[in-house]
């Protein structure tokens, strides 16, 4: 059992639009197109019974929770609330100026506030003269502390959160154990959808079984951060097996995609159809090479290379192998694989260190030749242990978050970059409506 939050940004607003600065201000409102987001909201949750709804007390944020509430099909078991510390992010003399107006009037803290979140400062009044305040950083113990006082009263739960951009990023980005530096590199779109799995209380094993999502507004990939009009990629799991069906290690034995993984990948082909792809990199493996594919069929014109680096994990004597033989024949070693997977060293295969360097060292390759061509956009298709670690790095996650991401059969994720020396932003991750219809991952995922 574990307790599933699912957290939306607010709709569109006033200020969205103006390109103003909300921050703690409570004067901008849903559009027109914010309310109809938030009903799409609804509608992609309505089948979800929940537990328990909050919202931020903004009225941006509150609003669109009410919209949310009015078309789920099972009244959540408590009362609606509102939680103070769900409030967006305090920009104090920056709320209610247009961003081109902040950028002018303060040049430097700008600056920070786009390439290093964590050491912008702002002086604010105190009893005893001015003090420093550092919004992200009062941010990101502002969510620590929400999630320590809420999750004791939710345990296996499936609780809604309504909130902002700001704070959102900064629920994710503690629960997943980022530090206020990577603030800038989650993305948030309005209304979209994130969904977080808690295994136990704060401290345990968090997963993110998907962020930012998008499909139910009618728009397959978020549109990226402003000032990100550099490469997009997309990191893609290959459709499933029979192996992963009945849950047996793969690795580097050669499996090929089975009749229901097929499918997923004609689904993912049409949900990435309209996407302009001028590029493609696949492991060379029978599974991801096939749903690559399969995917580049509606794009007939481009090239697909194949990166030896991007192979699965190779677990040695594990593959081929059920967990009750891996346990048999290894006991314990499965569980300190499940738990900290870090330490563990495959019998004749390899260990996470050994993975990270060589995903990492095809990633970095894929990123370099992208943005050697014009912006544009690249697929990429790979594993699951191979996904995580792309996923962890981007986020500057070592081995011991790998279990820390889902990777459905068929999932798709979104990185933005801006430009060689910038962050890059998980704009979106592990989306797989196009494969079963709802916000919630459904694949068998299988072992790795």
């Amino acid at each position: 059992m574990v307790t599933r939050v699912i957290l939306v940004r607010h709709g569109e607003s006033s200020f969205n639009v103006e390109r103003r600065v909300q921050g703690y201000l409570d004067v901008s409102t849903l559009t027109e197109t914010g309310k109809t987001t938030a009903q799409q909201v609804g509608s992609a949750l309505a089948d979800i019974p929940f537990d328990a709804v909050y919202s931020s007390p903004l009225g941006r944020a509150k609003d669109t929770a009410e919209i949310i509430l009015s078309h789920l099909k099972h009244a959540p078991k408590q009362p609606f609330q509102t939680q103070e510390m769900l409030k967006e992010i305090n920009l104090m003399a920056w709320e209610g100026l247009l961003f081109t107006e902040v950028e002018a009037k303060y040049p430097v803290e700008y600056e920070q506030w786009k390439n290093a979140p964590h050491e912008l400062r702002m002086t604010v009044a105190g009893e005893n003269g001015t003090v420093e305040y550092a919004p992200v950083l009062e941010l990101f113990e502002r969510a620590k502390q929400f999630w320590q006082s809420f999750l004791p009263n939710h345990q296996n739960q499936t609780v809604l959160l309504v909130a902002h951009s700001g704070i959102n990023r900064a629920l994710i980005g503690t629960a997943l154990g980022l530090e206020p530096h990577c603030y800038q590199a989650v993305h948030q779109s309005n209304c979209g959808i994130s969904v977080l799995n808690f295994s136990g209380g704060w401290g345990d094993l968090v997963q993110a079984e998907s962020l930012n999502q998008t499909a139910h507004l009618g728009k397959p990939l978020p549109a990226p951060k402003k000032g990100y009009g550099g490469p997009r990629l997309l990191l893609v799991r290959h459709g499933e097996t029979d192996w992963n069906r009945q849950g047996r290690f793969q690795g580097q034995i050669d499996v090929p995609l089975n009749d229901n993984g097929r499918s997923q990948s004609n689904q993912a082909a049409e949900f990435l159809k309209g996407v302009s792809i001028q590029h493609a990199v696949t492991s060379p493996m029978l599974r991801p090479k096939e749903t690559a594919e399969i995917i580049l069929q509606h794009h007939p014109d481009v090239p697909l290379d194949l990166e030896d680096n991007l192979r699965e994990i190779s677990h040695g004597l594990w593959e081929g192998q059920l967990e009750s033989e891996i346990e048999a024949e290894f006991p314990g070693e499965l569980h300190r694989w499940q738990t900290a997977p870090a330490v563990v060293q495959m019998p004749e295969g390899e260990n996470l260190e050994q993975v990270w360097a060589r995903a990492i060292a095809a990633w970095d390759a894929i990123v370099a030749a992208a943005l050697t061509r014009p912006p544009g956009i690249t697929l990429v298709v790979a594993h699951d242990a191979i996904n995580k670690a792309i996923l962890c790095y981007i986020l500057g996650l070592g081995p011991e978050h790998f279990w820390s991401f889902k990777q459905g059969n068929g999932a798709v994720s979104v990185i933005d970059y801006a430009g060689a020396d910038s962050q890059p932003v998980l704009t979106a991750m592990n989306s797989t409506a196009h494969l079963e219809g709802g916000v919630l991952d459904k694949t068998a995922a299988g072992a790795l």
